[in-house]
C-alpha cells in the first residue's frame, strides 16, 4: 500500500485508509473520498497538486493532503 501522492498518473486503485485530524477527515469525506472508493489518478507531477477522478468528480488535492490518503489495489 502507498500514499496517494506516490501514485503515477493514469494509475487506478482504491482508497484504503485516510489519516488526519477530525477537520481533515470531515472535509475529505464530504467531497466523497472514503475508504473503498475507486480513484483514478489523472495527473501527479512533483510539487504540484494531485489531480484525481472519483465518483464522477475531478478533485485536486495538495501534496500534504494526498500524503494522508493510503491508496492501493488495481482496477484495471
Amino acid at each position: 500500500m502507498k500514499k496517494l501522492s506516490e501514485a503515477k498518473s493514469g494509475e487506478r486503485g482504491i482508497i484504503k485508509a485516510i489519516e488526519g485530524d477530525t477537520r481533515f477527515l470531515s472535509r475529505i469525506t464530504s467531497i466523497g473520498l472514503t475508504p473503498g472508493c475507486p480513484v483514478t489518478v489523472v495527473l501527479n507531477e512533483k510539487k504540484r497538486p494531485v489531480l484525481i477522478y472519483s465518483r464522477d468528480t475531478m478533485i485536486a488535492l495538495n501534496r500534504e493532503e494526498s500524503d494522508k490518503i493510503q491508496f492501493g489495489g488495481d482496477l484495471s
